[in-house]
């Protein structure tokens, strides 16, 4: 056979113009470079990296004006087949450039080529007659020190911490391995993120436990399937509590035996410890690696987590949306956790939705797909319905434990009773005294930062408000700042009204650090602790705090969105919603949809141990239909009614909802823009195929500086319709100062 003498790469430049080129490969990498790895290439006057996505022994034009690859970053393939081809389909459907998919798939420190950390180790080569080691302590006694020490141990020793340990310079080692008297050899040192127990890892112990009748319907159902080697989608719904989690685990169990590689995605970043700490302590004593996967790691382990992905060396991903786009060479199975999460949908280019992508990944290597939740999102609902996913349910709580009581607190009567507006009722302050005294744990929720949502002046009418966003200042009584929670500008709060001097300037509405401090008052004994986003910035601050909470050092907890879903504590029996209308009052179709969701997961956290649980939800609107079903945890119920409403509006799950906004620093050229677009659009397009609605300004009408103007577009199939509206913008002329999104299956709204 002769060896070929070249060979051709199509390289898709991370820094280049969205086209993939052609370079030639020399004969130093033709037997190195492989579909999917990452290459340094000259573009222009630049060397850039890209991905090798297409590999041919001819091409159709001069060769001679082909450049070299220069380089390989990796001998191993960055991207698996799966991942290419998944990279192809994300770029269609979500009308994004592939560059840009590429991006989100591979981490920036294996992008840049970052090395892998290595740890210098040294052992003495062999030991020294007692005369000659009396001799070198004469003449060096700090050699001779460390020569000695290095007699007593049975292992290789970590360089530096010896020699500091010592206090014996450098210079005395290297002349010791210069003489050959030490060797000095070098290991990986593995940045293993979550290795540290501040989770309380080790307290999460493997307990075989015996199914329920229903779990082990599900779990047989699923592993039936998954017996062909073939396709399939699997939505678990289970009522809070019900032990989704051991179905999962019963099923990943036989996944790994036969030498499968397991994806499990969370929603938030916040859920990855607890979930980490129980597969490690169940699969990690077998020989299973689990690794951690999300944007919130330091570069390093980002790195090293993929190289053990890459490698074949940790079977067990688990992680956030990017997540999905771990390496694992033998996938077998997908598990979405609380899959109902708009979480999973990125907000940033590309926007792909990590539920979807994961069915999607499923599909290219014949896996099954697991779509766990207590309140399935309509769409997997619809799925189910129509038969293309198979549905498992799980009715009841693990040990026959009772789902919580939930009480509604009409705040309209708490006010007549009050003569004034309270952010805790009456009702909900009693329920905590009382846990408290039992020594009981409470959590209330509220999502909304801060101290007051508003200042406002009854004076003049004047509010506060961001010079870049057109949304009002968020009060922090840390250091009595009003902050943007959208672009985060901010500055110091007002003493008197700006506009007309007035000093009655007052705060108005409701956050977590005021809730923070009436529990405080409400509780003086009580030890308090809030989690949003202001006061868990720092890395593993969040961790501690939940270990902590975990066991029994904080009385009452106070949060937003990140603690109302996934978490397990035995020991909480109150669980109060402070303002349960507030995702009602969002301009969004889905607001009935989040609210149900919302009220079910918060509830969830009550009485998942021996004691039973109560809910206390506050709200001036009892008679809602999402709040009445939710209050029954009556999915099926509020599901029935959702869709009959979604349907008579064409709304998703019955049509895909593209969303087409336009952004620019004038006003006059975004309405402009958005306007002609609208009118070049109506004239092409089939109204039965792909309905128009708008344009019109945003909810959120600014942010950052840019004004905001959209359009929505319905159509029953993306493959065929998107298309359409992306060769009509490729066309059309929109200004510089102009730019616009294209949101598939878009989740906000705002």
């Amino acid at each position: 056979m002769v060896k070929r003498e070249a060979s051709y790469v199509e390289v898709l430049p991370f820094e280049g113009f969205g086209e993939s080129l052609t370079y030639r490969l020399s004969s130093h990498f033709l037997e190195r470079v492989r579909l999917g790895c990452l290459v340094r290439v000259p573009l222009g006057k630049r060397i850039v990296t890209g991905v090798v996505l297409g590999m041919t022994d001819s091409v159709k034009f001069d060769s001679s004006k082909l450049k070299n690859v220069v380089d390989l970053v990796l001998d191993q393939p960055v991207l698996t087949k799966d991942l290419l081809s998944l990279s192809s389909w994300l770029s269609s459907y979500y009308a994004c450039p592939r560059e840009s998919v590429l991006e989100a798939m591979i981490p920036a420190p294996v992008r840049r080529g970052m090395k892998i950390k290595k740890r210098r180790l040294i052992e003495i080569s062999e030991p020294m007659e007692a005369a000659e080691m009396e001799s070198l302590a004469k003449r060096a006694p700090r050699q001779a020190k460390l020569l000695a020490f290095l007699a007593n141990q049975k292992l290789p020793v970590p360089r530096i911490e010896t020699l500091s340990r010592l206090q014996v310079p450098a210079t005395s080692c290297d002349a010791l391995k210069k003489k050959g008297l030490i060797n000095e050899t070098s290991q990986r040192e593995e940045r293993l993120a979550y290795s540290d127990n501040l989770s309380g890892d080790e307290e999460m112990v493997d307990l075989e436990v015996e199914l329920t009748d229903e779990q082990e319907i599900a779990r047989n159902a699923i592993l039936e399937k998954m017996k062909t080697d073939t396709f399939s989608v699997h939505l678990l719904k289970g009522v809070t509590g019900s032990g989704k989690t051991e179905v999962y685990a019963k099923v990943m169990e036989k996944t790994l035996r036969k030498g499968g590689g397991v994806l499990f995605l969370v929603p938030e970043v916040a859920l990855a410890p607890q979930t980490v700490g129980r597969l490690r302590a169940r699969f990690g004593k077998n020989g299973f690696k689990t690794v951690v996967w999300h944007s919130h790691l330091s570069e390093g382990e980002r790195l090293d987590a993929w190289l053990d992905v890459a490698r074949g060396d940790a079977p067990i991903v688990v992680g956030a949306r990017s997540a999905v786009f771990a390496p694992l060479p033998n996938l077998q199975l997908v598990i979405v956790d609380e899959e109902h999460e708009p979480a999973y949908k990125q907000e940033e280019t590309p926007r792909y939705h990590g539920r979807d992508v994961a069915v999607y990944r499923a599909k290219l290597n014949d896996a099954a797909c697991i779509l766990g939740s207590a309140t399935p999102s309509l769409e997997s609902m619809r799925n189910a319905q129509m038969g293309k996913y198979e549905l498992a349910t799980l009715t009841k709580r693990v040990d026959d434990r009772s789902l919580p009581t939930v009480h509604l607190v009409d705040m309209r009567r708490e006010l007549l009773k009050t003569g004034f507006t309270q952010v805790l009722s009456q009702p909900l302050r009693d329920a905590l005294r009382d846990r408290f005294s039992k020594r009981e744990q409470s959590i209330l929720f509220l999502n909304r930062r801060g101290y007051s949502t508003t200042m406002l002046c009854p004076e003049c009418g004047f509010t506060a408000s961001c010079e870049h966003c057109s949304i009002t200042l968020t009060y922090h009584r840390v250091g009595s700042r009003l902050r943007c929670h959208f672009c985060g500008y901010e500055r110091p709060s007002f003493r008197h009204c700006p506009e007309c001097r007035s000093d009655e300037i007052t705060r108005r509405g409701t956050g977590t650090q005021r809730v923070e401090d009436l529990v405080k008052k409400a509780i003086p004994k009580g030890r308090v602790l809030r989690l949003d986003a202001d006061v868990m910035s720092k890395k593993n601050l969040f961790r501690r705090a939940l270990n902590d909470f975990r066991r029994g050092k904080i009385d009452v907890l106070v949060g937003t969105q990140m603690i109302a879903k996934g978490l397990d504590f035995p020991n909480v029996t109150l669980v109060g919603v402070v303002d349960a209308d507030l995702s009602l009052r969002l301009e969004d179709f889905r607001a009935a949809e989040r609210t149900f969701q919302l009220l079910v997961q918060v509830s969830g956290r009550a009485g998942r141990g021996d004691q039973e649980g109560d809910v206390y939800a506050q709200t001036y609107s009892p008679e809602s239909s999402a709040i009445q079903f939710a209050r029954r945890s009556d999915l099926d119920g509020f599901v029935e009614e959702e869709f009959r409403q979604r349907k008579e509006f064409g709304y998703p799950p019955f049509r895909h909802l593209v969303r087409h906004l336009f952004r620019s620093r004038s006003e006059a050229k975004a309405t402009f823009f958005t306007e002609q677009w609208s009118l070049r659009l109506r004239e092409i397009v089939d109204p039965t195929e792909i309905e128009v609605r708008g344009p019109a300004s945003a909810p959120v009408e600014k942010i950052k500086g840019y004004y905001r103007f959209h359009l929505w577009y319905f159509m029953h199939s993306i493959s065929k319709s998107l298309p359409k509206i992306i060769n009509l913008r490729r066309e059309f002329p929109l200004d510089e100062e102009v730019s616009d999104v294209i949101d598939v299956d878009a989740q906000d709204l705002s």
